[in-house]
């Protein structure tokens, strides 16, 4: 078959720019910076209406953008990408893709339920000053830095997904889980909502915040 991409190339490039189909990397200046900014943006839209709000093309964040943050998983944990993969990464590392997706829904189900903070570094801290933590990887006294690169791979596309509002939420709402083995006292207050993979979850009965 005739190539025909430098062609069509010449011919596009003075109205849309012009690169090789099925590419996916940034928009040429981006930087991690800036992915950073756009994440902060789908997060505050996120915070304030939930599903209901739906990013634009322009707002969502790329592959390959969101894979320049935290390119090592030590960067401090201080916008949205990070503090997200990071969660993904602690609380279900070696689960299928479901369970850590799913663990993605709880952090955006929180971050646009009241009674919750409105980003997601603060959702995922909540609680380390009473010494409880809500995520249990954040005050385990351990190193927060990833330590293998194609799960936190995975967990940043996960994270990015769920900024963008791209990810189903398989929990059915879930602000609350935890893993088969045990069975804390706090679930007996809350209405199950699934079972996926080693983690159980849960939201209010009356749908208020505790």
């Amino acid at each position: 078959m005739q190539r025909l991409w430098p062609a069509t190339c010449v011919a596009l490039v003075m109205i849309l720019g012009c690169q090789p189909p099925g590419s996916d990397k940034a928009p040429p200046g981006a930087s991690p910076e800036a992915t950073e900014k756009k994440a902060a943006a789908l997060e505050q839209n996120a915070a304030a209406g939930g599903d209901n709000t739906v990013p634009s093309r322009a707002e969502i964040i790329g592959k390959s953008e969101v894979q320049a943050v935290d390119p090592a998983g030590k960067e401090r944990l201080d916008d949205a990408i990070t503090c997200l993969a990071r969660t993904i990464y602690w609380e279900a590392r070696g689960e299928k893709a479901a369970s850590m997706d799913a663990v993605a829904s709880v952090v955006m189900n929180r971050l646009g339920h009241a009674g919750f903070p409105n980003t997601v570094c603060a959702v995922v801290r909540e609680g380390n000053e009473r010494g409880a933590c809500q995520f249990s990887w954040w005050c385990d006294g351990r190193s927060d830095q990833a330590k293998e690169d194609g799960p936190y791979a995975t967990a940043k596309e996960i994270a990015r997904k769920a900024l963008n509002r791209q990810l189903p939420d398989r929990t059915g709402g879930a602000l609350y889980f935890h893993q088969r083995p045990v069975t804390p006292g706090w679930s007996r207050e809350y209405l199950k909502t699934a079972e996926i993979g080693e983690f159980v979850f849960y939201k209010p009965r009356d749908g208020d915040a505790r």
